[in-house]
């Protein structure tokens, strides 16, 4: 079980971050976007309402694109080291997608299925029973119930 607030930060530890509220849920993302920008088959994301993430030390910093969904996208990373701690929208959605990889404890951190399947990597098994989508779901709360059931907090 995952103990409040959720801490973590950037690869060279000039950025730092708390969550004070749990996740919505977790999923891992194969969109193309998330590929480029980590270089890797997909993501694992945390979502986090904007509220209750705060930056603890450094100041990250912003950059702006356009999703493979068409909308404008906005990141925020360690400028030094370039690790990407979230992902948000522009106008603001009032969540971040957080790059669960950048907590502190990741022990406890299990996705609930997948999402943009059509463009994941021939050779990636998604989440065993887990949730998929082709695409962006219309509709998360699926997934918001089944990160719930998992009782992580």
């Amino acid at each position: 079980m995952a103990q409040l607030p959720l801490v973590g930060g950037c690869m060279c530890g000039l950025l730092r971050y708390e969550v004070g509220t749990a996740p919505l849920m977790i999923y891992n993302c194969h969109c193309t976007n998330c590929q480029k920008i980590g270089g890797a088959a997909f993501n694992t994301s945390m979502i986090v309402t904007e509220a209750s993430l705060r930056f603890t030390q450094g100041e990250p910093a912003l950059v702006e694109w356009v999703a493979d969904s068409g909308s404008t996208r906005c990141g925020l990373f360690c400028g030094a080291c370039g690790s990407r701690i979230v992902n948000g929208g522009k106008p603001s959605t009032g969540v971040f997608s957080l790059r669960a990889g950048t907590l502190d404890d990741t022990s406890w951190v299990q996705p609930v299925g997948d999402t943009y399947t059509r463009s994941a990597q021939p050779w990636v098994h998604f989440v065993d029973g887990g949730l998929q989508a082709e695409t962006l779901p219309p509709d998360f709360s699926p997934f918001v119930a089944a990160f719930r059931a998992q009782g992580r907090f």
